[in-house]
């Protein structure tokens, strides 16, 4: 099953596809996204700096796993000069004009999250129905 919606000006886009994932009872993946944000907010690769920034961002990708117990999202922005950054998905992503979002939920599998004691992270299980 697809799922497409448009965010708004002001929506914090993580927060946003908890939501809707958890009242949908999804698992699935972000098929695709495109947008705008006007704060970005991520984890870098090092698992434990985060970058925060005010301004123009264009979202160029947004990739994923959603699951009503947690999401795992990926996203990669350019700022006003083309330049190209990405990390870890973290609430405080502020939508600027719209983000299109497509969701496909994988109906025959069940997505939840569980603490790893070896990356110390909830992670993801999957189970087919």
């Amino acid at each position: 099953m697809y799922h497409c919606f448009r965010l708004t000006r002001g929506m914090d886009l993580k927060g946003e596809l908890e939501s809707f994932t958890k009242t949908n009872h999804i698992s699935g993946v972000i098929l695709s996204s495109v947008g705008c944000l006007s704060k970005l907010e991520i984890r870098l690769a090092d698992g434990e700096s985060t970058l925060t920034k005010d301004g123009q961002f264009e979202i160029v990708s947004l990739m994923g796993t959603l699951s009503e117990d947690g999401v795992h999202l990926h996203i990669s922005v350019s700022d006003e000069e083309g330049k190209t950054i990405g990390g870890h998905l973290k609430n405080g992503c502020i939508v600027n004009t719209t983000a299109e979002i497509c969701i496909l939920d994988l109906e025959d599998y069940k997505f939840t999250r569980e603490f790893d004691e070896n990356t110390g992270y909830d992670e993801l299980v999957i189970k087919k129905k």
